[in-house]
């Protein structure tokens, strides 16, 4: 027969050890259900706070890869200098991440590659990343590394034809370019060979960091140029709202490559969905973390092209859109 003191102290005991189980077991089945919990590192050579890593994020939820709950995001952003990718990609390395997702561009995915030969890489909106040696072709793309690629360099001479339709009237045209940069190198290729068929006198002018672009418009202004094409290098896009500033202020009249410099007050655009292409790069990063190699899956190829148009702002510089613009339109802002 137990001692009552001694009885109540083992039920007692036996009472705690109930209660610390069932408080622990909200934690033990959260656990089981999620399973592995999955740590994406996300570069970014501008900002990672853009309309596209958020369409990333979604599409990967609707995976069932959700932030917080079974995937953790490791962010690393350039802020537009080119020269900190290697160490933000050695960073990701050293964490141990079980993805990198490069979002836009060629030079973080080269540098990713570069970092790591066995953690995947998906690089997204990049341009061609045959001829950059990161992957051995668009089918097989071999190594670690797979993603999306996007119609830039083919859009560089539609861009200056739309600008001439734009303003039948313009003979000179601006164009920004780095010759210390890859793409820029051979996208002035494209425009001189469209501003030749056009009629258009191109005036080339040098933009090699994001504080080259006041003295690019100064330049503009002193020639008296009132129309500009703006391509898709990393200094361009990371100076969205200086150049949509400046080109309203002195009322030239400017076609950017992405809708963000629309929607921040730009005339118009024409060029890929970014959006769409990092919805297909989650497609990607779902894939591998269910187990697929980026070496079995083919680089994407993303087709489609949106030209958006901003009414206001051709309000604001007296210019008249054309009719057979705003016909081909895919969006307008006013």
């Amino acid at each position: 027969m137990l001692c009552p003191k001694k009885g109540r102290g083992m039920r007692r005991r036996q009472f705690i050890t109930a209660l610390g189980g069932a408080a622990a077991w909200p934690l033990v089945a959260r656990a089981q259900q999620l399973g592995k919990i999955f740590r994406i590192g996300v570069v970014c050579p501008i900002s990672c706070e853009t309309s596209e890593l958020r369409s990333f994020r979604e599409a990967l939820a609707a995976l069932g890869y959700k932030d917080g709950a079974n995937v953790v995001f490791e962010y690393r952003s350039a802020a537009g200098d080119l020269k900190r990718l290697p160490g933000l990609t050695d960073d990701l390395v050293r964490q141990n991440v079980d993805v990198i997702f490069t979002t836009f561009g060629t030079a973080a995915a080269l540098a990713a590659k570069r970092a790591t030969a066995s953690i995947s890489i998906v690089a997204g909106s990049a341009g061609d990343l045959v001829a950059a040696g990161i992957v051995e072709s668009l089918n097989r793309p071999g190594g670690n590394i797979t993603g999306v690629t996007s119609l830039l360099l083919e859009l560089e001479g539609k861009r200056l034809q739309l600008l001439k339709e734009f303003l039948p009237d313009v003979s000179r045209i601006a164009f920004f370019r780095d010759t210390a940069n890859p793409y820029s190198v051979l996208a002035i290729e494209r425009v001189r060979t469209a501003a030749a068929q056009l009629g258009i006198e191109l005036r080339e002018i040098q933009v090699h960091e994001t504080t080259d672009v006041d003295q690019a418009f100064a330049e503009m202004v002193g020639d008296g140029l009132k129309a500009l094409s703006v391509g898709a290098y990393i200094p361009l896009l990371a100076s969205r709202d200086r150049i949509v500033e400046l080109a309203a202020k002195h009322r030239i009249a400017a076609i950017y490559t992405f809708r963000d410099f629309v929607d921040a007050g730009g005339l118009f655009s024409y060029g890929p969905n970014l959006s769409e292409n990092a919805r297909r790069a989650a497609g990607l990063v779902g894939k591998i973390l269910g187990g697929v190699k980026p070496a079995d899956l083919p680089v994407e190829r993303s087709t489609t092209v949106e030209l958006v148009i901003n009414l206001k702002t051709a309000n604001v510089l007296g210019l008249a859109v054309p009719p057979s613009i705003v016909a081909r339109a895919d969006a307008v802002v006013e």
